[in-house]
């Protein structure tokens, strides 16, 4: 024992069914001693939970030892392991009666589990975790301090007694338990710290299904608790949502976690839902929720309207949202990574389907007949622009149609309805370790929407009618392309050749003589066309 003073020893007898799992673990061979480990770490950790849950209502409880650690301390000249910890430590009476004299209640269940060739390993399950150490080791002594009591030393050799000892003169813990394994001559790797740190790596493929100290995994309990959680959370949340300042700040904290909840949790996917705040078109600088929504829903509107993106500024001004805007809908902001994943989960809210702006599948149904007639005319007059637009772009775009979204931009790029979208297709390149077979597959056709009633588009069309070999016509159509994707959220393959296109549209705006000051090595503005040629001559 440590050479320090102490107070007066008291010695107590192991209770009849501990001695007996002590003789059990002594004298009987198992292979996988290094279960000891696990099981007085597993104490520790609990005990450092027990304290902190204590100091949620009394910070002083904290003071002695504010510091919270488990720490494993190999002593090679007196063979000893250390497991120290700043938990909540063991009172007298503690160490009296959860070390020796009061059998739990697994005790011999466990005996019985062994003797019909259980696992060791199991002896967590039982309650009884500690007696694990005389797997290893020929003497214990733990050295313990309660806030509530002086410090004390229990010690035993496993012998049918153990001594308890006032700690008078020993080094002081503050509060907090250690445990001192004098080592078995045949268990010195336990001193090594390659050993000890080889046992906190385990393969997968070498776990024991029942690797939880308490076979959770199989609790039919744990999946009671864990509902009532969840569902008093829930409560919790909604309570903290009737102040709206206090669930502002709540919600600024943890959204993304209520999203996550979303995405994963398909039982609740609709209380959460009444949780979620979003900006939109008609909030404001407030945010809004769901619910709120479907109240200013106008009258024969069927569905949610959202727009994702990377910010609130990058997506209010959106060409995706001119005729909804005009036609007084409300769209909500989108604008958390993690909305992509939450809403491709949560399909519908209160029956009403939610609905991309940036997506095909957009369906604003309630023109007169006299509006859907000229939009039919329309339609009809930039048929062939569309297909001199189609030729021109190739497997760039998969179609190119006239819209019914946009009312003040020339055109925009729109994806499948069940592919990404173009703020999915940011995200998804973000990724260090994306799959690229899966982008590939993921990645929606993009379809290009113009706008008739645009002036552009208009004498697009009538120059396209004139000839559609113009090389004016082609440089208008890449560019009205690459500027529709970058309003609609895409990003370039190439910004050069972009740069490059609209530099040559400066020079023709500004009646420059386009071969003037310009490098014979400039890149071609379209290297995939093998009609440019044609163009130059045409020039």
């Amino acid at each position: 024992m440590a050479d320090v003073q102490m107070g007066e020893v008291e010695t107590f007898a192991f209770q009849a069914e501990i001695n007996q799992l002590l003789s059990l673990i002594i004298n009987t061979f198992y292979s996988n001693k290094e279960i000891f480990l696990r099981e007085l770490i597993s104490n520790a950790s609990d005990a450092l939970d027990k304290i902190r849950f204590e100091s949620l209502t009394d910070k002083t409880k904290l003071d002695a030892k504010p510091e919270l650690f488990i720490r494993l301390v190999p002593d090679k000249t007196n063979k000893t392991l250390s497991i120290i910890d700043s938990g909540i430590g063991m009172t007298k009476a503690d160490l009296v009666n959860n070390l020796g004299t009061i059998a739990r209640s697994g005790t011999k269940e466990f005996m019985e589990a062994l003797q019909a060739g259980a696992d060791v390993s199991m002896i967590g399950q039982f309650g009884v975790g500690f007696y694990s150490a005389y797997l290893v080791a020929e003497k214990v002594i733990v050295t313990t301090k309660h806030n509530d009591d002086e410090q004390y030393i229990w010690e035993s050799q496993a012998g049918g007694s153990f001594t308890v000892t006032r700690d008078v003169n020993g080094e002081p813990l503050g509060r907090g338990t250690k445990i001192t394994l004098f080592l078995k001559e045949d268990q010195l790797e336990y001193l090594e710290e390659r050993r000890i740190k080889d046992l906190g790596v385990v393969d997968s493929d070498d776990l024991p299904l029942n690797i939880s100290r308490e076979m959770l995994q199989q609790n039919k309990i744990l999946k009671v608790i864990r509902k009532n959680l969840v569902k008093k959370c829930i409560e919790m949340f909604n309570e903290i949502a009737e102040n709206k300042e206090d669930y502002n700040r709540f919600y600024d904290a943890f959204s993304k976690n209520l999203k996550l909840g979303i995405h994963e949790d398909s039982q609740n996917r609709a209380k959460l839902a009444d949780l979620l705040r979003y900006h939109s078109t008609k909030s404001g600088d407030e945010m809004t929720s769901l619910k709120d929504y479907v109240t200013r829903m106008k009258e024969g509107q069927k569905e949610i309207y959202y727009i994702t993106g990377e910010s609130k500024k990058a997506v209010e001004n959106s060409p995706f949202l001119e005729r909804l805007k005009k036609k007084g809908y409300e769209v909500l902001f989108m604008v958390d990574a993690i909305d992509e994943y939450a809403v491709g989960q949560l399909k519908e809210y209160d029956g009403k389907k939610m609905v991309s702006a940036t997506k095909e599948g957009l369906k604003l149904d309630d023109d007169s007949e006299e509006e859907k007639k000229k939009k039919e005319e329309k339609k009809k007059s930039f048929e062939e622009l569309c297909k001199v637009m189609k030729e021109m772009l190739g497997d760039k775009v998969e179609k190119v149609v006239v819209s019914d979204r946009i009312v003040e931009s020339p055109c925009c790029v729109v994806t499948g309805e069940y592919g990404w979208s173009a703020n999915m297709e940011r995200i998804m390149k973000a990724q260090a370790l994306r799959d690229n077979n899966m982008s590939g597959y993921m990645s929606s056709k993009k379809t290009m929407e113009i706008n008739p009633d645009n002036g552009i588009m208009e004498e697009l069309r009538k120059r396209a009618e004139a000839d559609k070999n113009d090389k004016s016509v082609k440089d208008l159509v890449l560019l009205l392309f690459e500027t529709a994707l970058l309003t609609s959220g895409f990003s370039l393959d190439d910004p050069n050749i972009f740069a490059a296109r609209i530099h040559r549209m400066l020079k023709l705006g500004l009646s420059i003589d386009e071969d003037t000051g310009v490098d014979e090595e400039m890149p071609a503005l379209d290297d995939e066309d093998a009609e440019e040629s044609k163009m130059e001559e045409v020039d």
